[in-house]
């Protein structure tokens, strides 16, 4: 009983971490991990940085309406005001649509409400929904309908699909998305393991843990009293944890010297954090991760960095990973917010993927200058993806021959052919 009657003296300094005992240690079991939402798989630098990354660029880009006919923009459409100046009343475009972006990257749909005119039902506002507050469904006929708890009113309410753009993640049924991160589970619990095990690790002094034993019985409980008049009803074994931990746990108190008393001795039983191999494993979880995503490694400050792998890399995050998503959001939008009669005059929504590669100058500018070569683009049409002023004269396509303009391009050019056969008769 001598241990019953040290426990109890220490009970009293232990009041404070006895309701702690049962969060001790790392039991954590691995499904634990993998079912953890989205704010602990936002915890991982890798998930947060794809999040950030694959937002900000939906965000940044450059939205409008244009004519499909004449591939210009209508520049005095009602809509580009709602697209590109205020999506609503408390967001600007970027973080309206980056917030979208983020809802369908972590929960597999991003939703944005369309509140319309009373009057005329023109788009008025586009409020970005959390998809936890948005549940679709089918009806007996096969429609799509989508129950909304209002985010600032906490109203339930039923939308009709024409007043809910949804943007989907990876599909199986065709109306509800998948998120990445549910389909990456297990490589993010396995990160948020390791991640856990590591700061543990330096929580417990760089310590390895081990065992404290004894011959004395130490089972039953002791009941400890509180604060507040009540007692508590700890295990003698928890109570021994919390002490020992109190003591010699944490890195103020690494490298203390232990005194053991009753009997107890101390055996180290855990691997060393070398041998776990947490550099390895976090850069396959970085690879791994960024494959889940679509997004370069060096987006992530991982990998070998050079500029030409990184040029290349850019070019491919563009093509493979933000096209078909900028696809989606250019068919739902123009879908949802431009008028049948609109769509017949063959008016649509577009968005400028330039955004994205503006800070690489030198491919951009070789990129453009070759189209001009070509004759695809004019000096005007460069310089509005540039955001300047038309020029006089601009508005003018050049070729080969030196350049000529494109309306003499054919005359100059049967020209030269007959220049060259003329001076091979007198030859």
């Amino acid at each position: 009983m001598i241990f019953d009657r040290a426990l109890r003296r220490r009970g009293g300094g232990a009041q404070n971490a006895v309701t702690s005992a049962a969060v001790i240690g790392t039991g954590v079991p691995a499904s634990g991990f993998r079912e953890a939402g989205a704010r602990a798989a936002m915890k991982l630098s890798t998930v947060s940085r794809c999040v950030e990354a694959l937002s900000a660029s939906m965000g940044k880009l450059p939205v409008y309406v244009m004519d499909r006919s004449t591939r210009r923009r209508v520049e005095e459409h009602p809509l580009n005001v709602l697209l590109s100046v205020r999506a609503n009343e408390a967001q600007s475009p970027l973080v309206c649509k980056k917030m979208a972006e983020g809802n369908r990257l972590c929960g597999g749909n991003g939703y944005l409400w369309i509140l319309r005119a009373p009057d005329t039902l023109r788009p008025q506002q586009l409020l970005p929904v959390p998809h936890e507050l948005v549940t679709p469904w089918l009806d007996s006929g096969g429609q799509l309908w989508y129950s909304v708890i209002h985010p600032f009113t906490g109203e339930p309410l039923t939308v009709h699909r024409a007043d809910m753009i949804h943007l989907m993640a990876y599909t199986y049924n065709g109306w509800q998305g998948v998120s990445v991160l549910q389909r990456a589970s297990d490589v993010i619990g396995a990160g948020r393991a390791a991640q856990l095990y590591n700061l543990n690790y330096y929580e417990n002094g760089g310590q390895p843990a081990g065992v404290l034993q004894t011959d004395t019985d130490l089972s039953g409980y002791l009941d400890i009293p509180m604060g507040d008049g009540r007692t508590e009803r700890v295990s003698k074994k928890d109570l021994i944890r919390v002490e020992w931990e109190k003591r010699h746990a944490g890195p103020a108190n690494a490298h203390r010297i232990a005194v053991l008393d009753y009997g107890l001795k101390y055996t180290p039983i855990s691997i060393s954090n070398k041998d776990a191999q947490f550099v390895e494993q976090s850069e396959l979880s970085v690879q791994d991760l960024a494959r889940f995503f679509g997004v370069p490694l060096y987006k992530l400050q991982a990998g070998k960095q050079s500029y030409e792998s990184n040029e290349q890399n850019a070019i491919e995050y563009v093509v493979s990973t933000l096209q078909p998503i900028v696809t989606q959001y250019e068919e739902e939008l123009s879908w949802k917010l431009l008028t049948s009669a609109e769509l017949a005059r063959g008016l649509e929504i577009r968005i400028n993927m330039m955004a994205e590669l503006r800070g690489d100058f030198q491919s951009r500018a070789a990129w453009l200058r070759t189209l001009r070569e070509l004759g695809a683009f004019s000096v005007n049409e460069i310089r509005a993806l540039e955001d300047m002023p038309e020029v006089d004269g601009g508005d003018e396509r050049y070729a080969s021959l030196n350049y000529v303009p494109l309306s003499l391009w054919r005359e100059l050019s049967v020209n030269r052919n007959e220049g060259g056969n003329n001076n091979a008769d007198h030859a």
